[in-house]
């Protein structure tokens, strides 16, 4: 009874008691961190350090929401997809790394930051069909992330498929494999051609990755069909601008091309997505794909919770700060990564911001959090400045590019330098460990080719043995 009378009296609605939601002490500090990507998970990791003493206190509370109960690290997708790491390894599991915060799983509506306070669904709101829980904040650090851009093209989505999360990554491989039992299994010469076409939109790191590696995994798995051969297979790589991986420079950019036109794959630069109605790409150069696979990684936009607050945006919907990672115009609001437009110190460009990157996030949350800190013990604030080092690419097993700090690589040297480089950043030693036993199996067996499309559906077996009718795509094929 204490207990609930002093979660009342320290400011969480009724329904956050109800539902055992994390009360926490209003007679401290509450920071409130919305989203659990890089600079969510960096500036709690950080913050749950510096404030050891404050915590064990309860002089400082830190509240972390997220949708997932983990941080995905996403450079480690396309190998996901190929198959070179288990999906588990690609995640870090937020509650075993941020033991000092409390995890509420859930997203954020709105926030009112005039009145320090957010408005949440939880898990246990959608399963009770409750109306969303209010929770008050100190300090609001504002990470949401991106969602993907998708734009209006007619048949989008119905039939395209997205790369931006673990699920797409593994759910992608083994629709990849799929299309190969089908085309393997098929009299119909057009079904056998539209699943053995695959077209990539966007020419950015998530596409050229996801499409070089999963190229090079069905290339290997071709290998095991008596009467698929690699060179059925039509892979196509779709950019509306006149280049593809601009990070790594424009030289680095066509020896990308070249490379992949090498391993006849067909890259159509300033060419555009029209239309995929009916399983057809039609293309803005007049061309017609029968086509299976869409996959779509045209960009990304900011996260619809910044239009649902009460603080200041840029012309393109991220939140204006400043060069200490403050909002802009507000005390006690902090924001980085693809939500925030920060300024690039380092530019000689008037009004240059840093880039949405996990290169700039991972350094923004570690400034982030000190300067936090800073301000919660009267100090002055540190300026965020990083000029950007360059960017390394994977183009399957053993090719890659990279431009890191002026120098400019390619083949198994740029490929090794991916690894050994990502290796370094992903988070905790455990994740390191696994991942780098995970490459070492890898070079002394061979790859694995087994779809498992039929986890999308674990209950499909048992409905049908109940008596219900099978689904119509069992292995939750596009």
């Amino acid at each position: 009874m204490d207990k609930i009378k002093s979660a009342l009296r320290h400011g969480w609605v009724k329904t956050a008691i109800n539902r055992g939601a994390p009360p926490g002490p209003r007679n401290g500090t509450r920071i409130l961190i919305v989203g659990g990507g890089y600079v969510g998970m960096y500036t709690a990791l950080s913050l749950q350090r510096k404030l050891k003493q404050e915590l064990k206190r309860g002089d400082v509370e830190i509240v972390v929401v997220t949708p997932d109960p983990y941080m995905t690290y996403q450079p480690f997708l396309p190998e996901a997809a190929a198959g070179n790491i288990s999906p588990r390894h690609v995640v870090v599991p937020l509650r075993r790394v941020l033991d000092q915060c409390k995890i509420v799983i859930g997203e954020a509506q709105s926030i009112d930051h005039a009145k320090r306070t957010a408005t949440l669904t939880t898990l246990a709101t959608q399963e009770e069909g409750a109306e969303p829980e209010q929770i008050s904040y100190d300090q609001l650090v504002l990470a949401p992330g991106s969602i993907s851009r998708v734009l209006p093209v007619p048949g989008l989505a119905d039939h395209g498929i997205g790369f931006k999360t673990v699920e797409e990554a593994i759910g992608l491989r083994n629709h990849v494999i799929e299309q190969m039992d089908i085309a393997s299994s098929t009299r119909d010469p057009a079904i056998r051609d539209a699943a053995l076409t695959f077209v990539f939109v966007g020419g950015g790191f998530a596409g050229v990755e996801a499409l070089g590696e999963l190229e090079d995994m069905a290339r290997y798995t071709a290998r095991y069909y008596h009467n698929v051969k690699p060179e059925d297979m039509k892979w196509i790589l779709v950019e509306a601008s006149n280049r593809i991986l601009p990070e790594v420079g424009e030289e680095m950019g066509k020896y990308t091309v070249t490379e992949l036109r090498r391993r006849n794959i067909d890259v159509r630069l300033e060419t555009r997505l029209e239309s995929c109605v009916d399983r057809v790409a039609v293309l803005s150069d007049g061309a017609r794909f029968p086509t299976r696979t869409v996959v779509w990684t045209a960009g990304v936009k900011p996260h619809p919770i910044l239009a649902a607050t009460d603080l200041p945006l840029n012309e393109r919907g991220r939140l204006k700060c400043t060069a200490e990672l403050t909002v802009e115009g507000v005390t006690h609001a902090w924001a980085a990564g693809d939500a925030a437009a920060v300024p690039d110190v380092t530019s000689k460009e008037p009004g240059a911001e840093t880039a949405p990157n996990a290169q700039h996030a991972v350094r923004q949350a570690r400034t982030l959090g000190d300067n936090i800190v800073h301000s919660l013990r009267g100090e002055p604030l540190e300026t965020y400045s990083h000029a950007y080092v360059g960017s390394v690419a994977s183009l399957g097993l053993h090719k890659g590019v990279a431009h890191v700090y002026g120098r400019k690589l390619k083949g198994y040297s740029a490929w090794f330098m991916h690894r050994t480089y990502h290796l370094s950043r992903v988070p905790t030693f455990n994740r390191k460990a696994r991942v780098m036993a995970e490459w070492t199996l890898a070079g002394l067996f061979k790859r694995e080719i087994v779809s498992l499309g039929s986890l999308e559906h674990p209950r499909a077996e048992f409905e049908l043995a109940a008596g219900g009718k099978p689904p119509e795509d069992p292995k939750g094929s596009s």
